[in-house]
């Protein structure tokens, strides 16, 4: 009979997590072909041991569990497994923050061999099944096969709440239902055969709600807050590949979700909350919940890493007490257990799939030991890691932050009630989010979205900048965009998902997946991220391979007495992160809205997860072998990170109201003042006048050692260190600006800016800085040094005239002083003056001062004794650029260096060209300084002062008194809001025509200036260092 074959299996799933069922009476209801369970307690401990989660359950209850098997046509018809009502609480385990031998309770202690011992169950169960002469073996397989490939579950009404502190997350799923599909994901009855060794299934979510909310010190919940996630609806789809028909576990598992729509909302009170669960999802993911002793709870670290598919344990650094060496060796048994253990958490259905097919050998094959069972050596060459790919797929998310204020009903004795007041909205177009893994040697994480932007709304503090009465384009609300749309760009975020049509699952072809560290960083570069994306993308990349080849989860073991097999393991991580194209503008709105938030999020500070670990160095340590300096010679486990914004224009205008007196004192650690505020009604001023920054590129690198306390206790060991292994002890942070340039503009009443008039010609620089890791462990070695920082300017100009300092020192005193706004007389002058009007001629042309300085070098560095700084400064020139006969510009020099200053009493010396003599003259200025860190090594490093100036000229020109005394003065003939000259669209970059590069000194300075300096300002003395652009 089929029910002595599919009974067993099913009572024992059932009364594995269920208590107190009596299995006489649930056998009695399946062989009738329905069981109706009610008010069912589920077994607490055997779901923490199976899911292996660091969270413990406070409660779990079923209210009904429905079983429903159709016995006559169980080959075509699916068991249909129905749970109303499911309620589940968690807490962070107390074990994970606490010592653990104090948990003797707890589940965790014994969860290795606890679930080796279950995962031997239903195979004894299988085994003890009587045999059926009428039913040949290969067809119960095969029909025993087809009813758990098709099972369909589906819970109404699930409910998840997560308690920590006073935070209470709630997760409330009204439908959820897990079905087979065919090849179009249509539903069908399906099964695996030897053309087609694929199973699709489908798990549909209906109307999930995300509720984050504040309980008071009784654990109750005062007022309730809007949800973050409300209703929203999502479809996922399952992949599952399989090298043949007897394959116990999928050779290519994919696990894609889709949302077409998801708006989440945050409000003041939420946002630490939100910041608290963003910081416990990151503390799991690197292993930082709790201290662990050594040799004590490895298991739940591994089990931690199973959870999250290997994702922690990628960079693990929580056993900081083991040695460096067992930092590869340890985890090896408790990562590679009976992959029964791996199964449970992914899908229910195929959870047990190996379970109900009988293997050929006996419990002979598996060898106990006490770190857990695993598999014999010939058993574990034969299995391997299943490729692993994790996506999820939005196509339009907005995130709403909303300010909260309580309103006191009319009754004295009714509740207060919470209103909420929206005032930033974030919208994102085409996300994405990939995670591809293949055991412990390869993981791979990418995120890219294919556009942003973020708009102000309502009012803020008072101030209703943003209300249905004010008249305000929908333009101006609008602070920040990055990136493209979906219309124009298409559905690239999809490409190869499951939900893409051209994907290969989707035309009946096996998908190739780049497991190669070289030939992923090929593929995937940059270029390749923006082309598909756009706005943003990121790609972190983990691998560990051997010398001989890659190191597969399940096909190596590393023994764990041998410290040479760290030989063999070289351990790579990489984090590229690209931010494409992108506008931001910071005006009061802006401005103000993202203090608000800053404040916000810093008004409750909860304990960290990682407490650090207190400054003990140990006197006697053991000195380092040659084999394992040399093999740390050879290769040092080291994590890059690189981040890279493209086209970076950023305007700042000038503040409309100041109210940052009421928020900066809480940012800066303050008490907030106490003033009220007093916000009047709002009033656009315009046109408005704004510093406008451009950046072609900006790139930041930045480098660590994997394990960096294990490193540094090695090498500061010893006497000697090579200049290769001191180089790994150090954090490296390199960063790189290319075609910095900045300007001012007008915002118009019509919303447009103008033409930016040109403050700092384009200019490029770099800055690199390295800081000692575990500086305790260097107190004996005092030449080492501690920090050590370098800056390169190669060229930097400046020009201005008097009106257009005065203009931005308007800009500046709008935000310094708090209330502060200049009078309409001074802007309209200034504006007038500095954006000349289309076709009209300045009579007085003002001056401009122009600055230069050339080759700069600075460095500093220090060291347990000493601070020490250096520089040079090449040349410097400022000279002023006044009308001429003729109306020709001409050049006046006002200081030159260095300049030989020999002939300068002579006539003949002003009449000269002042063009650098020589490309190898001295630098202008070289400085050395050094100083003691204490008084009582002034025997051994004193204080020193070294220092060389070239000759420096300088002129007294009248022009300078004439660029100084200017004073903006009233002209009746113009209009505050006459058109400026040339108007570019609201928030867009601005690009130089090639007729506009002309020179200054050529044109009247009542047409555009010139973005390029001056040939005399330019004009190098010599080239010493050089800050190359590679795009």
């Amino acid at each position: 009979m089929l029910e002595s074959y599919v009974t067993p299996i099913l009572m024992s799933y059932v009364n594995r997590y269920i208590k107190n069922l009596k299995p006489s009476d649930l056998q009695l209801s399946l062989w009738g072909g329905d069981v109706v369970l009610s008010k069912l307690e589920l077994k607490l401990d055997v779901l923490e041991q199976e899911l292996k989660l660091p969270f413990s359950f406070l409660s779990g209850h079923i209210h009904e569990l429905r079983i429903h098997v159709p016995w006559t046509k169980l080959g075509s018809e699916p068991v249909v497994i129905t749970i109303n009502t499911m309620e589940c609480i968690l807490k962070l385990k107390d074990g994970v923050q606490e010592d653990h031998e104090s948990s003797g309770s707890s589940s965790t202690n014994r969860s290795t061999t606890e679930s080796a011992k279950s995962s031997v169950k239903p195979r004894r169960i299988q085994q003890t099944a009587p045999s059926d002469p009428d039913l040949p073996p290969g067809y119960v397989q095969s029909l025993i096969r087809r009813v758990v490939n098709n099972v369909n579950i589906v819970i109404n009404n699930l409910i998840l709440k997560y308690v920590e502190d006073d935070i209470v997350l709630s997760v409330n799923i009204t439908s959820a239902e897990c079905y087979t599909v065919d090849e179009f994901w249509d539903r069908a009855f399906m099964d695996i055969s030897a053309n087609d060794l694929v199973l699709r299934k489908v798990v549909n979510f209906s109307d999930c709600t995300v509720c984050l909310d504040k309980r008071n010190a009784s654990g109750k919940i005062e007022f309730y807050q809007d949800p973050l996630l409300y209703k929203c609806s999502f479809k996922t789809r399952l992949h599952f590949t399989y090298d043949n028909l007897n394959s116990k576990m999928p050779s290519v598992i994919k696990i894609h979700t889709l949302v077409e729509s998801l708006k989440l909302s945050i409000t003041d009170q939420q946002l630490p909350m939100f910041i608290r669960i963003m910081q416990l999802g990151i503390a799991l993911y690197y292993g930082e919940l709790g201290n662990f002793k050594e040799g004590e709870n490895e298991d739940l670290v591994c089990h931690t890493k199973d959870i999250l598919g290997n994702i922690s344990g990628v960079e693990d650094e929580t056993g900081s007490d083991m040695q460096y060496s067992t930092q590869y060796i340890n985890q090896e048994p408790y990562m590679h257990q009976d992959d029964d253990q791996q199964q449970g958490w992914v899908s229910w259905a195929w959870s047990f799939v190996p379970a109900i097919v009988s293997y050929d050998d006996g419990e002979d094959d598996y060898t106990g030991t006490e770190g857990g069972t695993i598999l014999h050596q010939q058993k574990s060459q034969a299995l391997k890691d299943p490729i692993v790919s994790i996506g999820f797929y939005c196509t339009k998310a907005t995130v709403t932050f909303k300010l909260t204020e309580m309103q006191a009903e009319s009754s004295y004795y009714s509740p207060q009630k919470v209103k909420s007041k929206e005032v930033i909205l974030w919208e994102q177009e085409g996300t994405t989010v990939e995670a591809l893994m293949m055991g412990e040697p390869f993981f791979d994480c990418q995120i890219g979205f294919v556009g942003c932007q973020a708009m102000c709304l309502k009012g803020i503090m008072g101030i209703k900048d943003f209300e249905e009465n004010v008249n305000r384009s929908d333009a101006e609300a609008y602070f920040f965009s990055c990136g493209e749309n979906l219309s124009t760009k298409g559905m690239t975020y999809l490409t190869n998902s499951l939900f893409d049509y051209r994907s290969p699952e989707n035309n009946g072809i096996r998908a190739e997946f780049i497991l190669d560290a070289a030939h992923h960083k090929e593929t995937y570069s940059e270029i390749a991220g923006m082309q598909r994306f756009g706005a943003f993308y990121m790609d972190y990349l983990y691998t560990m391979e051997s010398t001989s080849g890659k190191v597969s989860g399940n096909q190596q073991e590393l023994s764990s007495s041998k410290s040479e097999d760290l030989i063999n393991v070289q351990e790579m991580s990489t984090k590229s992160l690209i931010v494409g194209p992108l506008n931001l503008r910071l005006d009061s709105s802006a401005v103000h809205r993202i203090m608000k938030m800053i404040v916000c999020a810093m008004e409750h500070e909860y304990e960290p997860y990682n407490k650090p670990k207190p400054d003990i160095v140990e006197g006697n340590r053991t000195m380092p072998n040659s084999e394992e300096v040399a093999s740390l010679e050879e290769y040092i486990p080291t994590r890059l990170t690189s981040f890279t914004i493209l086209k970076c224009t950023i305007t700042i205008s000038m503040a409309e109201f100041n109210l940052l007196g009421h928020l900066l004192p809480i940012i800066m650690g303050q008490k907030s003042s106490s003033g009220l505020l007093n916000a009047g009604s709002f009033q656009p001023l315009r046109p408005l006048p704004a510093i406008r920054i451009l950046m072609d590129k900006i790139n930041l690198e930045h480098s660590v050692p994997m394990y960096a306390e294990q490193l540094v206790q090695t090498v500061s060991s010893l006497s000697q260190p090579s200049d290769n292994l001191l180089h790994y002890c150090y954090a490296h942070c390199y960063l790189k600006i290319f075609g910095f340039q900045a300007g001012l503009t007008s915002l118009d009443i019509r919303g447009s800016y103008c033409l930016p008039t040109p403050i700092i010609p384009s200019f490029s620089t770099a800055i690199y800085g390295k800081l000692l890791k575990f500086p305790k462990y260097w107190t004996k070695q005092s030449h080492v040094p501690l920090t050590e920082c370098i800056f390169e300017l190669p060229n930097l100009t400046v020009q201005a005239t008097r009106a257009q300092t005065l203009l931005l020192q308007t800009i500046y005193q709008s935000w310094s002083h708090v209330g502060n706004v200049s009078s309409a007389v001074v802007n309209e002058v200034l504006l007038n003056e500095v954006f000349q009007t289309l076709g009209v001629k300045s009579k007085n042309p003002l001056p401009t001062l122009e600055g230069s300085v050339q080759n700069v070098e600075l460095k500093y560095c220090s060291t347990s004794l000493v601070k020490c700084a250096s520089g040079t400064v090449g040349s410097i020139k400022i000279c002023a650029k006044a009308p001429g006969d003729g109306g020709k510009e001409k050049l006046i020099p006002l200081i030159q260096g260095p300049s030989d200053t020999r002939d300068l009493h002579s006539s003949k010396w002003l009449n000269e060209s002042r063009k650098p003599e020589s490309l190898l003259a001295p630098d202008m200025v070289a400085f050395t300084i050094q100083n003691p860190r204490y008084m009582d090594y002034c025997h051994n490093s004193g204080a020193v002062l070294l220092a060389s100036l070239q000759g420096l000229a300088v002129n007294i020109d009248p022009v300078l008194y004439t660029w100084l005394m200017y004073q903006p003065q009233k002209r009746s003939s113009r209009h505050i809001q006459q058109q400026p000259v040339g108007t570019v669209p609201l928030g867009m970059p601005v690009t130089r025509k090639k007729e506009d590069e002309v020179s200054v000194g050529s044109v009247p300075l009542a047409k555009q200036q010139s973005n390029q300096a001056s040939e005399y300002a330019s004009s190098p003395v010599k080239t010493k260092t050089v800050t190359g652009y590679h795009g």
